[in-house]
């Protein structure tokens, strides 16, 4: 389930896109209560359709929700169904990621617009909590055949920035942006010690990825920039969107 600042921040990322390209149809993948469709027939006046694993999450009266498990189902869709596809903290929550990206391409008319929204587990909160405890922020240590899918105790794929615009533009997407729904206050005072050893050692390894591993080249130079950047170190979600 998100929250009502995630929900805003994909608001804001739909109505830059609907001023260019407007919006007639949408999907909502993890649809849970509706708010999200709420929020964008009240500002857009779309229509929307919702798919998850439950119906018992939707609180949205007359709302059909069409049931799939996208660990093992495709999108229950047709091709080139709709101008605008969400899926609000659904990714961390998937064994396969990248087999969902392309059925989100599927379903996308050309020219339409993906917004997926994730934890950041590049926030210095979160790599710190890493490495002293092994766990990234809203990621933890998991009962074995006891969890609810919904929260995050659902948790299982821990996914950066980078890896998920790498997979959407081999999907064949363009376009990629990032934002965040909030940023952390908890993080400014540990980014005060941490920020400059960082950027001096980040430097370093970046100019030894390039010119010993030949890691790093045009096609990904400016995703590898984004991963200690200011907004990325003090973020909370990542809020990801990308063009058909």
């Amino acid at each position: 389930m998100s929250t009502e600042k995630i929900y805003r921040a994909v608001l804001k990322t739909a109505l830059m896109f609907h001023s260019r390209t407007p919006i007639k149809t949408h999907l909502d993948i993890g649809s849970g209560s509706g708010e999200l469709i709420r929020m964008l027939g009240s500002n857009l006046g779309v229509s929307s359709s919702a798919c998850d694993y439950t119906e018992a999450l939707m609180e949205l009266p007359g709302q059909k929700v069409d049931k799939v498990n996208l660990n093992y189902e495709g999108l229950p869709y047709p091709d080139d169904s709709f101008d605008f596809v969400t899926a609000t903290e659904i990714i961390e929550h998937l064994v396969d990621y990248r087999r969902l990206l392309g059925e989100i391409y599927r379903v996308l008319r050309s020219g339409g617009a993906c917004v997926l929204s994730t934890p950041n587990i590049l926030s210095i909160n979160s790599r710190l909590r890493y490495f002293w405890f092994g766990f990234h922020e809203l990621f933890g240590p998991l009962k074995v055949g006891d969890r609810s899918l919904h929260s995050t105790a659902g948790h299982i794929t821990p996914v950066s920035f980078f890896y998920l615009a790498h997979a959407l533009l081999e999907k064949g997407f363009s376009s990629v942006s990032l934002s965040f729904d909030k940023y952390q206050r908890s993080g400014i005072a540990k980014l005060l010690f941490f920020l400059l050893p960082m950027k001096i050692l980040g430097g370093l390894s970046y100019i030894r990825e390039v010119s010993k591993y030949s890691t790093i080249d045009e096609g990904n130079s400016n995703l590898v920039k984004r991963m200690n950047s200011i907004g990325m170190l003090a973020g909370r979600t990542i809020i990801v969107s990308a063009v058909k």
